[in-house]
């Protein structure tokens, strides 16, 4: 399925094996070598046969093991070596992937380079809590954005734009600027009372899904672990059979908590 001295870059999802595309299985079981990403799930992971190498390359944030650079470099090289080449990252390759940058340094090398996309954190999470992103009359528009910046830079994000109330927004990394992000948006016009859900470790046995508001969002971060976590902002996010009414009902979910 893999040509010799080509590349795929296969969305791995948000870390359940069981929300693997069918295509991106096919991909790892004909590669010969296998560079992934810190966040993907050894659930994953293990449906690599051992007869493929397994190569991290970290890209965590605050743990990165490969800059960017070097990450290029091993897949130009495996290419040019005739290797069949899969590099599996966490989510969708798409979604905050830097996929454009490898597969922009793989063409100039005049590598055949693929995208097998996978299931990105937004989506797994509102089928985690049993929401939808978006909802007709309340909201009509699904922004993405990553909180993820360099040490001791400021977010450099359009907030009044991102303040929206008809709209659903996805903060990918968000957890570590919950603070800025709800001072930032409550500033630019967004209601203190909007509903949010941080959810960390989507899809994976630990996940926990904590419902709150914007405006006690900090509070709401500091309730969980230190695993990946994404905010997800918005009226479509006030859990099932809420919308409109005086309160939230519970969401049939043993790891959730609410503030």
């Amino acid at each position: 399925m893999i040509a010799p001295g080509s590349v795929w870059l296969v969305g791995a999802g948000p870390g359940d094996p069981d929300l693997l595309t069918r295509k991106a299985e096919k991909l790892l079981r004909s590669a010969s070598v296998v560079f992934y990403d810190a966040l993907v799930g050894p659930g994953v992971l293990a449906l690599v046969p051992d007869d493929v190498r397994l190569v991290p390359v970290g890209k965590r944030s605050g743990r990165h093991s490969k800059d960017q650079d070097s990450i290029n470099d091993l897949l130009v090289r495996a290419a040019l070596a005739g290797e069949r080449v899969v590099r599996l990252k966490g989510g969708d390759p798409s979604v905050f992937g830097r996929s454009a940058e490898e597969m922009t340094e793989l063409a100039t090398h005049g590598v055949s380079v693929h995208i097998c996309p996978g299931i990105t954190a937004a989506s797994a999470a509102a089928a985690s809590a049993s929401i939808s992103l978006t909802l007709r009359g309340l909201a009509r528009k699904l922004t993405l954005v990553t909180a993820h910046a360099r040490a001791g830079e400021t977010l450099d994000l359009e907030w009044n734009a991102l303040a929206d109330p008809k709209a659903t927004l996805a903060i990918y990394m968000g957890k570590a600027a919950a603070k800025e992000v709800s001072d930032q948006l409550v500033r630019s016009g967004l209601a203190g009372e909007t509903p949010v859900l941080v959810a960390e470790n989507v899809s994976l046995p630990d996940e926990r899904l904590v419902h709150t508001r914007l405006d006690l969002l900090p509070i709401a971060a500091n309730a969980i672990g230190d695993g990946p976590a994404l905010l997800l902002i918005g009226e479509a996010v006030r859990p099932n059979g809420a919308h409109g009414a005086n309160g939230a009902s519970a969401i049939r979910n043993r790891q959730t908590i609410r503030t």
